[in-house]
C-alpha cells in the first residue's frame, strides 16, 4: 500500500449515521489518527439514493469538522441490493489484461441493467476445479448512484479516490484484525439502518456476498409504533437510553421481534449460500453495525443460526491513542465499513 502524508479517510455513508476513520501507519500496523460519527435525519438517504445532497454535503462537511480531519482524499462505499450486483463467476483461463478487454461480454449475462448504465470491476480468485477455467469475483454498480455519491463527497471538500462495495470493505477490516485460517469459514453481517451487508470468507478469501434491504431501522420502527412516540425518542431508546415512562427493559421486549426479522434474514442468506454449490459450514459469525449493538440481538442470532456470534473489533489490531478509547469500546463495531474504507488505496485490487 502507499501511503500519502495525510493518508486517505474512510467515509462510510450510512441512511442513519455518518462515520469518518482515519488511519496512519505504523511499523507493523496502523494507528487510528482521527474518528468521527454523525447522525443523519431519516430523510436524507432512502433506500441507497440520496434525497437531499445539499443537506447531506453540509452533514459530511460538519462530520470532517467534527473529526478533525485532515486528509482531502475519500475512500467511500456503496451497498444496496438495487444498485449493486456481485457474482462469483466463471470463465476461461486467461491473464489480467486478457479480462480487461473481455469482462463485458462475460458481465453481460450476469448484470440485469444495461451493460454501458454500470461501472465494471472484478478480482480473478485463482484457478476452478474445472480445468482451464478460473473463478473471478465480478461487481458491477450502476453508473448514476456512484455519480451521486461521488459529487456529494466533492462538494463537501473532500476527493473520492476510491469506491468500494461495504460488503468488501468489512472483509478488508477482518484481514486487518483477525489471523486466517485456510480451513475456516467465517461469515461477516453488517448490520446498518436500512441494509444487511453479508460477506462469507474462506481462508480469507470471498465466496459469497449479498445485501439484503432489511436493517435496524425495524427496531426503530418498532419503537415508535409501540410506545408512539418520535423518530429521535426512538432511536434515543434503541441506544439504551431511558424515557420518561418507558425504561430500557420495555424497549428491548418491544424490539424483540424486530431482531428476530433481522436474524432469519441473515439466516435465509446463510442457508442461500449453503445450498447454492456450497456445502461448507460457517464456523463463526462476527456482526458490526448498529444494529448488532441492540441488547439481546447477538444471542438471538446465535439461537437462529446455530453458530457462534461475536462482535465485530475493527480496531483489534490497530493503535487507539487515549483520546478515543471510552468512545471506541462503546461503539467500536459500528466503525467496521469506515476501517474497511480507510485501509484502501487508489489502484488497490
Amino acid at each position: 500500500m502507499l501511503f500519502g502524508a495525510k493518508g486517505i479517510v474512510g467515509l462510510d455513508i450510512g441512511s442513519s449515521y455518518l462515520k469518518a476513520v482515519q488511519l496512519k501507519e505504523k511499523r507493523g500496523g496502523y494507528e487510528l489518527d482521527s474518528f468521527a460519527n454523525l447522525q443523519l435525519p431519516p430523510e436524507l438517504i432512502v433506500e441507497g439514493s440520496i434525497i437531499d445532497s445539499l443537506r447531506l454535503v453540509e452533514a459530511i462537511k460538519e462530520l470532517t469538522k467534527k473529526g478533525r480531519i485532515k486528509a482531502k482524499q475519500a475512500a467511500i462505499g456503496i451497498a444496496g441490493h438495487a444498485s449493486v450486483i456481485i457474482r462469483r463467476i466463471l470463465v476461461s483461463e486467461m491473464s489480467q489484461e486478457e479480462l480487461s478487454e473481455s469482462i463485458k461480454f462475460e458481465a453481460e449475462q450476469y448484470v440485469p441493467f444495461d451493460i454501458e448504465d454500470v461501472a465494471i470491476d472484478f478480482q480473478i480468485l485463482g484457478p476452478s476445479e474445472e480445468p482451464g477455467q478460473m473463478d473471478v469475483m465480478l461487481v458491477a454498480v450502476k453508473k448514476d448512484i456512484i455519480n451521486e455519491y461521488t459529487a456529494v463527497v466533492t462538494e463537501a471538500g473532500l476527493t473520492p479516490v476510491v469506491v468500494d462495495v461495504n460488503a468488501f470493505a468489512i472483509s478488508n477490516m477482518y484481514e486487518v484484525n483477525y489471523e486466517l485460517d485456510p480451513d475456516r469459514t467465517v461469515a461477516l453481517a453488517n448490520i446498518g439502518a436500512s441494509t444487511i451487508n453479508l460477506n462469507v470468507l474462506k481462508g480469507g478469501v470471498s465466496v459469497f456476498t449479498r445485501d439484503s434491504a432489511v436493517g435496524s431501522a425495524l427496531h426503530t420502527e418498532a419503537l415508535q409504533k409501540q410506545f408512539d412516540i418520535s423518530f429521535e425518542d426512538a432511536e434515543r431508546l434503541k441506544r439504551g437510553e431511558a424515557l420518561e415512562n418507558v425504561t430500557p427493559e420495555k424497549a428491548d421486549s418491544a424490539m424483540k421481534s424486530a431482531s428476530s426479522e433481522i436474524a432469519n434474514e441473515i439466516v435465509r442468506s446463510l442457508d442461500y449460500f449453503k445450498s447454492a454449490a456450497y456445502s461448507e459450514d460457517i464456523h463463526e459469525l462476527i456482526i458490526s453495525g448498529g444494529g448488532a449493538l441492540i441488547n439481546g440481538f447477538t444471542g438471538i442470532l446465535a439461537e437462529a443460526s446455530g453458530v457462534a456470534v461475536k462482535l465485530a473489533e475493527p480496531f483489534k489490531n490497530i493503535g487507539i491513542p487515549g483520546k478515543y478509547v471510552g468512545l471506541i469500546e462503546d461503539i467500536q463495531c459500528t466503525a467496521a465499513v469506515a476501517v474497511g474504507l480507510a485501509l484502501r488505496r487508489p489502484a488497490d485490487r
